[in-house]
């Protein structure tokens, strides 16, 4: 028998990996998003009641790592042009790198986009198009969207983020994949 291309014998018990890999929807959802995407984004912060428009640029590379069963990415971003938003909000992050790894249904990473620590975010699959990522680290609880749209060609994501219960940033990005 073969499951996610592991040949395995139940006869015996014994399989050409140390793990049978069980989230291989994920791991081609994440390949899909392989690329360098356009993210038109608006930002509503609600405290200050103020709404602002960015375009920012996104790369999401796939990583070699030692452990097959396991898919490493790398996101980068940066921003199309300078932009008062990060002048006026140094917490966000004009642009930087995260470093993550699948494991089971769960994204680790080095660090989120509003701090520098290490965590988990849960991943729940909507339908083959949509993910749900759920993350709650220092005081915050973030909870992401991403649906892939038009045979990978264009992305929509919603990012509802709460500080210590309360709603702070509520973000809308419309991206377009412009390398592949």
């Amino acid at each position: 028998m073969v499951i996610n291309n592991q040949k395995i014998n139940f006869n015996n018990g014994e399989y050409n990996s140390p793990e049978i890999s069980i989230d291989s929807n994920l791991k081609r959802w994440f390949t899909r998003n392989i690329g360098l995407w356009k993210s038109n984004r608006t930002y509503f912060l609600e405290e200050e009641r103020k709404t602002y428009n960015l375009c920012m640029y996104i790369n999401i590379e796939s990583l070699e790592n030692k452990k097959e069963w396991e898919s490493h990415y790398k996101f980068t971003w940066y921003p199309e042009k300078k932009y008062s938003f990060f002048d006026e909000y140094p917490k966000y992050k004009e642009k930087g790198e995260m470093r993550a790894f699948i494991k089971d249904h769960q994204l680790i990473r080095e660090n989120f986009y509003l701090s520098d620590i290490d965590g988990i975010s849960n991943i729940k699959q909507v339908d083959e198009h949509e993910m749900i990522f759920e993350s709650a680290y220092e005081d915050w609880y973030i909870l992401e969207h991403t649906r892939l749209i038009d045979r990978d060609n264009y992305r929509y994501r919603v990012i509802y983020s709460w500080n210590k219960d309360k709603l702070k940033i509520v973000e809308n990005h419309h991206e377009i994949k412009i390398v592949t």
